[in-house]
C-alpha cells in the first residue's frame, strides 16, 4: 500500500491503493485532498468490498504515521490483515512493487504524452486515475512480471485452475 501525491491545478490529490502482488490487480483505491489515516482506512474498506478474500493477506507499506495510527491498525484487525511493518520500524522495501506501479502509471498517463498532473483539476485527475487502474490496468495492460497478461486475465486463469483442481479431486 502506498499513497501517491499528485499536484493538481486546484490543490494536492493523494491517491492510495493496495495491489495484489500475485496478479497486480488493484484491489482497493481511494483518493482525497489529504493523506491522513482515514484515506488508508478507506482504501482497505474498498479492498474488502471489491475482494472479500483479502482477509489474512499481508499488506506492505512504508513507515508513515498513517500506517502506524490506531485507526489504520483497527481496520487491519477488522479484516484480519497482516501488516508487514514490525515494531522495530518495518520493511519498507516490501513496498517497492507498489511504487513501481505508480511510476508506470505516471509515465503512461502523463509524462509519455507530454502532460503534467498540474494541467488538471483534482476531479479530472481522480477520473483519469480511476479509469487507468480500474479499466485499462486491470483489463488491458500487458504486465511482463505476470507472464505478459493483464491482471484480470491472470486472476481468471488462477480461479479456473483452482476450479479444475477441485473438480478433479
Amino acid at each position: 500500500m502506498h499513497i501517491e501525491p499528485m499536484t493538481a491545478k486546484d490543490g494536492k490529490l493523494y491517491v492510495s491503493a493496495v495491489f495484489d502482488c500475485y496478479d497486480l490487480m488493484p484491489n482497493g483505491l481511494a483518493m482525497a485532498d489529504h493523506m491522513r489515516a482515514e484515506l488508508c482506512c478507506e482504501t482497505l474498506n474498498h479492498a474488502n468490498l471489491r475482494f472479500p478474500e483479502i482477509r489474512g493477506f499481508i499488506v506492505h507499506s512504508d513507515r508513515g504515521s498513517q500506517y502506524t495510527s490506531a485507526a489504520y491498525r483497527a481496520v487491519i484487525q477488522k479484516y484480519d490483515i497482516v501488516q508487514s511493518m514490525n515494531r522495530a520500524g518495518g520493511r519498507c522495501h516490501d513496498n517497492a512493487r507498489c511504487k513501481s506501479i505508480w511510476a508506470r502509471m505516471k509515465e503512461e498517463l502523463f509524462y509519455h504524452r507530454g502532460r503534467k498532473t498540474e494541467h488538471y483539476k483534482m476531479e479530472e485527475l481522480k477520473f483519469m486515475v480511476w479509469r487507468y487502474f480500474m479499466s485499462y490496468w486491470s483489463n488491458r495492460r500487458i504486465c511482463s512480471s505476470i507472464g505478459g497478461l493483464p491482471p484480470a486475465v491472470k486472476r481468471q486463469r488462477f480461479y479456473a485452475a483452482v476450479a479444475v483442481a477441485r473438480f478433479a479431486s
